[in-house]
């Protein structure tokens, strides 16, 4: 078994947020290799968000966020289980990061099987275009444009989006690793964003 440091505990816990219990089992899993163990914890994060799945989330918050120049701001609703969850610091300093991240990016849906209709056909005609103009095969001009349109389904919708904060993880990580510490189903009901 690899002698496990302390220090690569705290680190560790540090970035993904997990405790430090599952931090140390994570690394000896790994083998002490780092970015293995952030992968392990990641997977379980993601298995209790599938094992949460079926659950209601009644309880919750709503928040806000208003850039420094006053012209841009936004509101979300993000729900959990319960109100011990919902008064968590943890839990609510994740709803406020969400709500930075739709005044920062603007998606406009959730996920990606919330873009809206005419959004999608929209796309689909730009990017006949474009593709028409590259002259490809029809096989390979209909791959193109799945790829094109996935794309774009990911960069609009908030969940799939990276963070602002930390360009390495989605809005969608940052919800799988809350829930996988704070053990409760979590989603975001709404959000608003409002500009001048």
């Amino acid at each position: 078994m690899p002698n496990i440091q302390l220090s690569d505990i705290k680190k560790l816990r540090s970035q993904t947020g997990a405790g430090m219990m599952d931090c140390k089992k994570a690394l000896q899993e790994a083998n002490n290799k780092f970015e293995e163990a952030v992968k392990i914890l990641r997977k379980k994060g993601q298995e209790v968000v599938a094992k949460n799945a079926g659950r209601q989330a009644h309880e919750g918050i709503i928040d806000t966020y208003i850039h420094a120049n006053k012209k841009i701001g936004s509101m979300v609703e993000v729900s959990c289980e319960t109100d011990f969850v919902a008064r968590n610091e943890e839990f609510q300093k994740m709803v406020h990061e969400i709500a930075i991240q739709v005044a920062a990016s603007d998606p406009i849906c959730i996920s990606p099987d919330n873009v809206p209709e005419e959004k999608l056909k929209e796309q689909r005609e730009f990017c006949q275009e474009e593709i028409k103009k590259q002259g490809k095969p029809k096989e390979i001009a209909e791959k193109i444009m799945e790829g094109k349109i996935k794309k774009y389904c990911h960069e609009v919708s908030l969940s799939k989006q990276s963070l602002v904060k930390d360009p390495d993880k989605t809005v969608e990580d940052l919800i799988t690793e809350t829930t996988a510490k704070l053990g409760e189903k979590i989603e975001i009901k709404k959000f608003v964003r409002y500009e001048i």
